[in-house]
């Protein structure tokens, strides 16, 4: 999958689960993503999402997850959390992603690749 922001692309890895045959279904999505705590950019879907969720204990730059049924997350710091989370994906190569992201809400478009 390709996210683009602004004028960076990254690349990501999908994982195979039923969360990501759901999210792969609504691509190409463009989401206004709402910062969160420094950390982390969310954006809540109109839809919910099959979900499996666990505890990851850590998140890493990178990680792309969905939170409860409807909030896809995009982290761009590594932190421990407490929260559980069903995983989508993970940003391939997360350098300059949190740059690429700034400090406030962003437009990110997530779109298979081709």
């Amino acid at each position: 999958m390709h996210m683009t922001v602004g004028s960076a692309v990254f690349t990501a890895t999908l994982y195979d689960n039923e969360t990501v045959t759901a999210f792969k279904s609504m691509l190409p999505l463009t989401l206004k993503m709402t910062d969160l705590n420094s950390n982390e950019k969310y954006h809540h879907l109109p839809n919910h999402l099959p979900m499996d969720a666990s505890k990851p204990g850590m998140v890493q730059t990178g990680d792309l997850k969905l939170y409860g049924s409807n909030s896809v997350v995009l982290f761009y710091k590594t932190f421990s959390t407490p929260y559980s989370y069903t995983p989508i994906g993970k940003v391939d190569d997360a350098s300059g992603l949190a740059a690429a992201l700034g400090a406030g809400d962003v437009t990110v478009t997530f779109e298979l690749r081709r």
